[in-house]
């Protein structure tokens, strides 16, 4: 790692520099003698951080791979009890090293990579031992079986004749994750939705050899092809055997809970978060925040609405009713710009390319030249969120970013689907395309991969993620995107809300034991989202916990510190250059990059 050989060459000249013959101050003493023992102590972390990475990489192979680590591109991960125990072990004897070094002695950035480094070990301690996901949440089998082959086969890090020969050797090893998967579950305390999720995605499995393997088998022949076609096989018939266990065993015998109540939630918040704030705090800040949005889009409403026939009542200070029903009116207009049901992808193609233009042409961000491609969300990956951003691994270099979009299920009714496309109007796809790729995950993805620390592009934080990409929703929106389209600013301001609404929801599910009536009426009234977004959302609630606050959590974090250097800098402020300073610090968690900016004690 570039570390290690930073503090080796920091700590050689230091030592050098104390041979000289010169007489000095003991001040200047002090001062070399600091620098001697900061860059030591750096050299111990680097070879610490080293460690951990190799380990952490062979132990997760299917995550190395996605990472751009190739060397154990033909494993999967080991989910016995035993693989369990390895990966503990390796956990806690890498924490009590990183106990024993003192911190306060490692440069400002190392100081961040240890904290950051010691929430990721206490972390994956307590998944293990305390959240136990592995004996309830199917979920994770499911998505390694995905990955074990997707990540091979999405991106061409190497020779695709090389990387069917990878597949191969994983396809007969993933049968083995779904024994494990049947070992390790205690059918009892899985949650129904767990299952059933599961039971639907499984069949991703095969869609996956059917896109990526089957049409490419061609590229490998003799022993190589007749091991590719029998591996294929036997993973088809892997499939079905364990489609059928989870139609015929675990659907019927999950009974568990999948709210995982306060103590836990608490705990995997911290872990989660990184964040400054408590849950009690997120609620007040997301409960004070909701009034407010909800009041500068009543203004939009008033503006919109004006002279407009049927328009509902907006005096000066409305009722709650008044509020509703104005706002509600105002959304209809932007509903009405929606595109058709086999348009959505090709919308979300001329929006990215309209964001990256304004972006670059009001001169925001630096903008980046790595690709990006818009996708159809892989099989075995929907039913949790309609898009997300899926980079590459900040070890692959000059690979495509993919912004992948869930398409519209074949099942539902014309009335589901009006209801899709009414909360993914055309102005609401304008905001997921900046959310997700330009200036945001894309964006942000690009730039944090180019910070000298492989362990924090590893460890990117998903509250600085989110909350960037939830920030530059406004940023874009303050800029006069589409021309200052109040609609457009109405639409972005109920994208906040959702932003908002997710950080209540979250903890008023797990913690409060909230209903499904309950967390209807948040989103579909007091948040405006449609009924089929709702509905999605509810089962992310189900499926997730402490997720879903990053997009709030992160933003406010994001916009508190670009209220903090305003203030500091005044007149000097310029947004390029502070965006591009808070992307240059690799996406540590939020909290880090205020006191490196502001030169603030490192928590």
């Amino acid at each position: 790692m570039r570390h290690t050989l930073l503090a080796v060459a920091v700590l050689t000249a230091a030592l050098a520099a104390c041979k000289g013959e010169a007489p000095t101050s003991p001040a200047t003493d002090q001062t070399a003698n600091a620098t001697a023992a900061t860059a030591e102590t750096d050299a111990k972390f680097a070879d610490l951080s080293k460690r951990w990475l190799d380990g952490w990489l062979q132990l997760n192979p299917v995550s190395a791979t996605q990472i751009g680590d190739h060397r154990y591109d033909s494993e999967i991960e080991d989910l016995s009890a035993a693989g369990r125990q390895k990966s503990l072990d390796f956990s806690k004897k890498l924490l009590a090293e990183l106990d024993a070094l003192d911190v306060a002695k490692l440069s400002r950035e190392n100081q961040v990579d240890a904290a950051i480094l010691r929430n990721q070990l206490r972390s994956e301690i307590w998944n293990i031992e305390t959240l136990q996901g592995w004996a309830w949440d199917p979920q994770g089998y499911n998505s390694l079986a995905g990955g074990a082959i997707y990540n091979l086969m999405a991106r061409e890090f190497a020779p695709m004749p090389q990387r069917l020969k990878s597949a191969t050797v994983r396809m007969e090893k993933i049968p083995t994750i779904f024994t494990q998967m049947r070992e390790n579950l205690d059918l009892a305390r899985v949650p129904k939705i767990h299952a059933e999720t599961v039971a639907k995605q499984n069949a991703g499995v095969l869609s996956l050899i059917d896109t990526f393997i089957t049409p490419n088998a061609d590229q490998l022949q003799g022993d190589d092809r007749k091991r590719l076609d029998a591996a294929v096989e036997g993973l088809r018939k892997a499939v079905a055997e364990q489609q059928a266990w989870l139609d015929k065993t675990l659907v019927p015998s999950a009974k568990g809970e999948f709210r995982i109540g306060q103590t836990l939630y608490d705990e995997k918040l911290q872990f989660s978060l990184m964040s400054s704030l408590s849950r009690a705090e997120i609620k007040q800040r997301a409960e004070a925040e909701l009034k407010r949005v909800r009041g500068e889009m009543y203004a939009i409403a008033q503006t919109v609405l004006k002279d407009k026939p049927g328009a509902p009542e907006m005096p000066a200070t409305p009722s709650d009713e008044q509020q509703q029903k104005a706002i509600e009116a105002a959304l209809e207009l932007a509903y009405a710009d929606r595109p058709a049901r086999d348009k959505v992808v090709d919308v979300a193609k001329q929006t990215l390319a309209e964001a990256t233009t304004f972006a670059r042409a009001k001169d925001l961000v630096t903008v980046p030249d790595d690709p990006v491609k818009i996708i159809l969300m892989p099989e075995f990956q929907r039913g949790v969120s309609v898009a997300y951003c899926d980079s590459p691994g900040p070890l692959d270099k000059g690979l495509d970013t993919y912004y992948a979009i869930s398409p519209i299920p074949d099942e539902w009714s014309k009335e589901q689907v009006d209801s899709f496309l009414r909360e993914y109007n055309t102005r609401m796809i304008h905001l997921l395309s900046i959310h997700e790729a330009m200036p945001g995950h894309y964006l942000e993805g690009v730039h944090s991969a180019k910070h000298p620390s492989t362990l924090r592009a590893v460890l990117r934080s998903g509250l600085f993620a989110e909350g960037w990409a939830v920030y530059t929703e406004d940023v874009m929106a303050d800029a006069g995107y589409l021309d200052n389209d109040p609609l457009f600013r109405l639409v972005q301001l109920k994208f906040y809300l959702r932003a908002i609404s997710n950080a209540i929801l979250d903890q008023g599910v797990h913690v409060d034991n909230w209903t499904r009536e309950q967390a209807m009426e948040l989103m579909t009234k007091v948040a405006f989202q449609q009924e089929r977004e709702a509905a999605g959302k509810w089962v992310r609630v189900q499926l997730t916990s402490a997720q879903l606050p990053t997009y709030f959590v992160g933003a406010q974090e994001q916009f508190d510190l670009r209220k903090a250097m305003e203030a500091k800098e005044g007149a000097n402020f310029n947004a390029k250059r502070y965006h591009d300073r808070v992307l240059s610090y690799g996406a540590p968690p939020v909290r880090f990059v205020r006191a490196l900016m502001l030169d603030e004690a490192i928590q």
